[in-house]
């Protein structure tokens, strides 16, 4: 199957490392906030919640495949020939 535009709209990937993983710390807490403030102050609850979800750019699975793809951003190259994709070291 030959790489198409729609692939590229798959990236999660952040410009750096350290930007990454603020947005990783930034959303976990925000998460971890919404949970703690739910019976004690629930409105800031629910508004920490949608902030922490924005900053891990949906789910903390997707911040995770963002995490991958930052590190291996210019490391891997994908190359599909004949039906076939493999991943190769670039140099």
């Amino acid at each position: 199957m030959p790489v198409t535009n729609t692939d590229a709209g798959r990236d999660f990937a952040s410009a750096s490392l350290p930007r990454h993983l603020a947005r990783g710390v930034l959303g976990f807490c925000s998460l971890a906030l919404a949970v703690v403030l739910l019976p004690y102050a629930w409105p800031v609850s629910l508004a920490l919640l949608p902030a922490g979800l924005l900053a891990l750019r949906g789910c903390p699975m997707c911040w995770a495949v963002g995490l991958m793809q930052t590190l291996s951003r210019g490391r891997l190259r994908r190359s599909c020939e004949d039906g076939r994709c493999t991943l190769t070291p670039s140099r």
